[in-house]
């Protein structure tokens, strides 16, 4: 999407008319254009000389941010951010307020009160209404932005919120003129009685006061909008301007725009780290909550990597640079965040479209409640006077902030606790969600295998076992082997050197320690060779049912004993697995593992649905049918999880994931914690919420504001509004709508009891499993000649392709392959393909 600056918008029709223009324009797929941050993101193939031709056009200016600077640095970033506009409007306040006070004073002051003037003024109505006429200039002089733009945006068949303002303004003044002018001939005329009729028709202070009040409303607005990138401001802050590099043997430093990819760069403790880069010597605690919203300090050693911005708590350590400028993480963030602001939620096309034919049918309005109190038979300074406040109370702008200040509140939120929502549409969306579907490794899992059990045969103590198995398991780079090493390195063990080692696929190991023979394996392998006690089988089996790999080991033809080694579930799933079922959420849990682990893994975890033996490919069929009873979130962190986060109405991609699961991800979750899932959901449905509230604020407002404004309740309340009044309500409306917005800056993204329950739907869901389940046939085929997961994989990918089925689960170990069907199947076709998959049946059962 490229980005362009616009200038000139003053409210929502504004953006609507852009908007419009450029849509317009050849080649262009898509355009969103945000009044709150004055930018623009376009799709297409469009030329962006054509797309600032479209705007300037429509009335506005535009200008291209990859062209205006090649390379943005954060700093320009940051400077495009900050408030330039309460600066001006407090500066145009001060001097209205000033020149008003003494117009208030003549007119209503004098006039209403009393208060004392010159002798010379003594009746001398004409030199007063000179003085008011001479003031209102001066004021609307100042103010002349509001008829610059107005009038502008009227010639460009555009209207606006300022052609509104200047309109009422003008018209009062105007009005005020001719009196004044009327007033003199009566004067000439001696008709003092007239004089003073004339001089209650000035409307001089009604002109100068609805210029200044929705100055004061602009100021508001302006200085909350300003709050509402705070969070992005705080991220550019964070950017440290410095680091010191080593370059010819000597530490220098450098601003941070000089740093390359490869420079070796020094951070001591206290220090920021300047970019991401990967520790070369040294070790220390690093403070990552600049980035993940974590307060705990995360350890860090040589070859681990680091991002920017965030800080170095303790230790001395020397890095490399890896990537640099807008590559770094933090950038990436500020990027994905500015990236959001630019679009636009669906719901803010209602209010796109009323904005778009507002102010038009609001001026329709005006002339036709002046035209018909004049043909009730009142003066023509009244019917203008409701005509007036017609224009000056109705409030666009309320609509066209509405949406934006809460996307971009609730954005900012998000970022401050490590959630990156890359889209408006997806801060929306993600709230919406009936159906979250969890990758099980590395999401509701660690992803990395530990040893959960040590379980020594009879005579062998659990430090002789471990040790012969890290002996074994040293020179082996299987992933179980791993979690053994790291065991043996924990316990500070050390091990024998093993000779003739040997790796035998899908079955285990081997060596020669001296004139012993070490042996491990599965249980399927390590019975062929050496006795298992019905005791150590039975403790075997109830690993395996809790979804645990149970390691046998054996010396010579003794069994020394069991490892079990498990990829355990995260603290936190099972706790966040709960809070989206309190949200009325049904959860999913997919997973390639076989069922009888999946099944343990998913009890340990809560959830309600199951899923195994599904391949990568198959995990995007299994949303697309989820889809099919409602909204689905897809949550996963690796490469094979990329096709169904696509698929889903919402991807959520955990941050310790892969590039390309972040890449194809809505959501992006900086923290490897599960429980920022229903954190980011709870957050989408405030931040909707509160986008409901605005929309009802500005929609309430100009519904009950602009019937009363024209006198609809003259006649039978006698309720009357002043032009002026309505030109304060105006200007109080929009920061109305951008205070409400900011409350989100109090919502507790953690906070549970601030759930919306939807329980119904995760029934439903329920019940529609429940009802599936039970007219689904079961058919389970005992297969032989498979020896590892490679094997289970084949088998599942014959069975799903020759009849269309999901959820093939096959065994290895047990030896068999089950899965559902909505019918039986024909078996001797179900023969041959396991057959020509290269593999043999023994019995087929169908219930």
């Amino acid at each position: 999407m490229e980005q362009y600056n616009v200038t000139g918008m003053s409210c929502a029709a504004c953006s609507a008319r852009v908007e419009k223009a450029v849509s317009k324009v050849p080649g262009v797929t898509a355009c969103s254009v945000s009044l709150l941050t004055n930018s623009m993101g376009v799709k297409g193939t469009a030329t962006a000389s054509a797309i600032i031709s479209a705007v300037e056009q429509a009335g506005y200016g535009c200008s291209s941010k990859s062209q205006s600077s090649q390379k943005e640095s954060l700093s320009d970033a940051e400077k495009a951010l900050e408030d330039h506009e309460t600066p001006i409007l407090k500066k145009r306040l001060i001097a209205s307020v000033g020149f008003l006070l003494v117009l208030m004073y003549f007119s209503m002051g004098h006039m209403m009160w009393g208060w004392p003037l010159p002798a010379w003024f003594d009746g001398n109505h004409v030199a007063m209404g000179l003085v008011q006429l001479l003031l209102a200039g001066i004021i609307m002089v100042i103010n002349q932005k509001f008829f610059i733009s107005g009038f502008k945006s009227l010639w460009h068949r555009s209207p606006n919120m300022d052609t509104l303002v200047a309109l009422g303004s003008m018209a009062s003044f105007v009005w005020s003129v001719y009196a004044l002018f009327a007033m003199t001939r009566a004067q000439v005329d001696g008709n003092s009685e007239l004089v003073m009729h004339y001089m209650m028709e000035f409307y001089f202070e009604s002109a100068a006061m609805i210029l200044t009040l929705i100055t004061v409303g602009k100021m508001l607005e302006a200085r909350s909008k300003g709050k509402t990138t705070d969070a992005l401001k705080g991220l550019m802050n964070l950017a440290p301007k410095t680091a010191v590099v080593i370059r010819n043997g000597q530490e220098i430093t450098v601003p941070i725009d000089q740093v390359v990819k490869g420079d070796v760069f020094v951070v001591r403790p206290g220090e920021s780290i300047p970019v991401d880069g990967v520790i070369l010597e040294g070790s220390s605690a690093v403070n990552e909550a600049a980035l993940t919203g974590e307060s705990i300090p995360v350890d860090k050693a040589a070859g681990d990597r680091i991002s920017a911005a965030t800080v170095n708590q303790s230790g001395f350590i020397k890095c490399k640079a890896t990537r640099v400028g807008e590559d770094t993480t933090l950038s990436q963030i500020i990027k994905m965040v500015s990236d959001a602001a630019a679009t636009k939620a669906p719901i803010a096309k209602i209010a796109d479209r009323v904005s778009g034919v507002f102010v038009p049918a609001v001026i329709t309005i005006s002339i036709i409640t002046t035209m018909i109190w004049l043909l009730t038979g009142h003066e023509f300074g009244y019917a203008l006077a409701r005509g007036i406040s017609v224009l000056v109370i109705s409030c666009p702008c309320a609509l066209g902030l509405a949406t934006p200040v809460a996307i971009m509140v609730g954005n900012g939120m998000g970022a401050k606790n490590g959630i990156l929502f890359k889209t408006a549409v997806s801060l929306e969306e993600a709230g919406k969600i009936q159906i979250v579907a969890l990758d099980k490794t590395g999401t509701i899992t660690s992803g990395q295998p530990e040893v959960t059990d040590i379980l020594p045969a009879e005579g062998i103590t659990e430090k002789e076992l471990l040790t012969l198995a890290y002996a074994l398991e040293k020179k082996s780079e299987h992933p179980l082997a791993k979690a053994v090493l790291e065991k043996a390195f924990a316990l500070g063990l050390t091990a024998p050197e093993v000779t003739d080692f040997q790796a035998l696929t899908g079955n285990g190991l081997s060596a020669a320690l001296g004139s012993d023979k070490l042996i491990g394996g599965s249980m399927k392998y390590i019975s062929t060779l050496v006795p298992v006690s019905k005791a150590l089988m039975s403790q075997a089996e109830k690993l395996a049912e809790a979804g645990k790999t149970p390691l046998l080991f054996a010396r010579n033809n003794q069994l020394l004993g069991i490892i079990a080694v498990a990829d355990v579930i995260k603290p936190d799933s099972p706790q966040s697995v709960k809070e989206l079922q309190s949200m009325g959420i049904h959860v999913v849990m997919l997973t390639g593992d076989n069922e009888r682990t999946a099944r343990a893994i998913g009890a340990q975890a809560g959830v309600d649905q199951v899923i195994a033996g599904v391949l990568p490919d198959g995990k995007e069929s299994v949303i697309r049918s989820l889809k099919e009873k409602g909204k689905v979130a897809m949550v996963g962190d690796g490469i094979n999880d990329a096709p169904a986060l696509t698929r889903a109405d919402i991807g959520i991609a955990i941050g310790a994931g892969t590039d390309v699961a972040i890449d194809a991800a809505d959501v992006v979750l900086m923290k490897s914690q599960l429980s920022d899932v229903p954190a980011a959901i709870r957050l989408s449905r405030a931040t909707l919420r509160n986008i409901h509230e605005n929309l009802f604020w500005a929609f309430f407002y100009n519904v009950i504001g602009i019937p009363l404004a024209a006198g609809v309740w003259i006649p039978i309340f006698g309720w009357t509004l002043n032009p002026m009044f309505g030109a304060a309500a105006m200007s109080l409306s929009s920061f109305c709508v951008v205070t409400n917005a900011l409350r989100l800056n109090l919502f507790k993204v953690h906070n549970v009891s601030s759930n919306i329950n939807n329980h119904t739907v995760s029934n439903n869901i329920n019940n529609t499993s429940k009802k599936e389940n039970t007219t689904m046939i079961k058919v389970t085929v005992n297969v032989t000649g498979m020896m590892c997961g490679h094997c289970e994989a084949h088998v599942n990918k014959a069975v799903e392709a020759a009849f269309g089925v999901q959820n093939v689960v096959s065994s290895h170990e047990a030896g068999t392959t089950v899965f559902t069907a909505p019918e039986k199947v024909d078996e001797a076709k179900l023969r041959q393909v396991i057959t020509d998959a290269g593999y043999e049946v023994t019995g087929i059962t169908q219930e």
